[in-house]
């Protein structure tokens, strides 16, 4: 199938999905995301058997172990997508929920509800999770769904769609309400980015170049998400142990997600005390330092940190580190090099701590934890569409709610207006 055929197919069946989900009952809903949660966990050897496939297509190509570790599905990441799905049929649906209301002095009662926002299309990398995720959000918020991953995923997307759309169907879901675009061709992107017909909002997850091309070119609305610069900073009154375990953490966890720690800013009053041990636990777990100055004195394998390392979003066992005089100074390097995706202080000054979250300017701000926890499963959301980095009409993780849009119904008893 041409991709153009192929989008125009899919999009028909989705828009005609939509207008049935709209008003699909809660009930019915969260019957469609248990079959789905228990369809993958029935048919999880045909998922690992079709992610298998990708891997070796990954590792032939000598793409970098972070990214196949992104790639990867094993047991008990279906298990973990599955009880995704669980927690957001266990979560409150979002459609018809009234957000506000009042009676006008002519006797009109305004009502302001929340309304899916119809059909979401999708563009993202190469975690074939976001398959389930995006799915299973953009069902219980009553979307129908065009998703088009990576062509590195192409085996594992396939299979897992098949599996959760069939069980959803077979629940009552209206066909065509959950869709992969199987054609791996480039310029399907581009015919996406143009399908005002079918989808009414494209949201990309993935890294700066896919955002920036498709923030720059679609002509269908965009809610962006964003890439993660991430940082750690570590005060002069910090516990220095529990900065440490934070800090190690924060960039070593998985190294190739949005939410891991770039860059490790420490404060001069404790860096001779805290960065020798850290540098060194650093440095037997495989990572590469690149420090400023000051760093390069507390252990012989930091490499000298250029200004692009400051900005950049390693996804790799990659570090940059930069020794600071004071909290308006980590302040200040934050606010120059962030992406505006998650930060973190550790302190035990309760003044910096609330300082650092007023000025901080991100979606999220963390005290005395690792900026790894910035996930719509950790925040209780069931699962992710991803974290929004802009500031209109969704930031942060994006669940239920950030997957709708309002209505204002009106009542009357005869009112016109002179």
């Amino acid at each position: 199938m041409d991709y153009i055929g192929e989008l125009t197919e899919k999009g028909k069946a989705a828009k005609q999905a939509a207008r049935k989900l709209a008003t699909m009952s809660t009930a019915l809903k969260n019957q469609a995301l248990l079959a789905m949660a228990t369809a993958l966990e029935k048919k999880q050897g045909v998922i690992v058997a079709a992610n298998a496939k990708d891997i070796d297509r990954a590792q032939a190509n000598g793409m970098p172990k972070p990214l196949i570790d992104r790639l990867l599905l094993n047991e008990a990441r279906i298990l973990t997508m599955a009880e995704g799905l669980r927690q957001i049929a266990a979560l409150p649906d979002p459609v018809g929920e009234a957000i506000g209301g009042w009676l006008r002095p002519n006797g009109l009662a305004i009502t302001k509800i929340r309304v899916p926002l119809g059909v979401i299309g999708i563009i993202y990398e190469a975690r074939p999770n976001v398959t389930v995720d995006a799915a299973g959000l953009c069902l219980k918020a009553g979307n129908a769904v065009i998703l088009r991953g990576g062509s590195e995923a192409i085996d594992s997307n396939k299979a897992i769609a098949e599996i959760i759309a069939e069980a959803a169907y077979a629940a009552g879901v209206p066909a065509g309400a959950i869709a992969l675009v199987e054609t791996t061709d480039r310029q399907v992107v581009s015919a996406m980015l143009k399908l005002n017909q079918y989808l009414d909002v494209i949201i990309p997850r993935g890294g700066a170049g896919l955002i920036k091309t498709v923030v720059e070119n679609s002509t269908v609305p965009v809610i962006a998400t964003g890439t993660g610069v991430c940082h750690t900073f570590v005060d002069a009154t910090a516990d220095l142990a529990m900065a440490q375990e934070i800090a190690f953490n924060a960039k070593v966890s998985r190294p190739g997600v949005c939410n891991a720690m770039e860059t490790l800013l420490v404060h001069e009053a404790v860096a001779a005390q805290f960065l020798p041990a850290m540098l060194e636990r650093y440095h037997q777990a495989g990572v590469e330092i690149r420090g400023c100055e000051q760093t390069m004195k507390y252990h012989s394998a930091v490499k000298p940190a250029i200004a692009e390392d400051w900005a950049a979003e390693f996804l790799d066992l990659i570090l940059a580190v930069r020794v600071v005089n004071s909290l308006e100074a980590a302040i200040e390097h934050i606010a120059a090099y962030s992406t505006r995706h998650s930060e973190a202080i550790v302190t035990c000054d309760y003044e910096h701590a609330r300082r650092f979250q007023q000025e901080v300017d991100a979606a999220a701000v963390y005290v005395n934890a690792s900026t790894r926890f910035t996930d719509g499963f950790e925040f209780g959301f069931g699962a992710e569409i991803g974290i929004s980095t802009q500031k209109l009409h969704a930031r942060g993780p994006m669940g239920l709610p950030e997957l709708t849009s309002i209505k204002y119904v009106i009542n009357g008893n005869g009112q016109i207006r002179n």
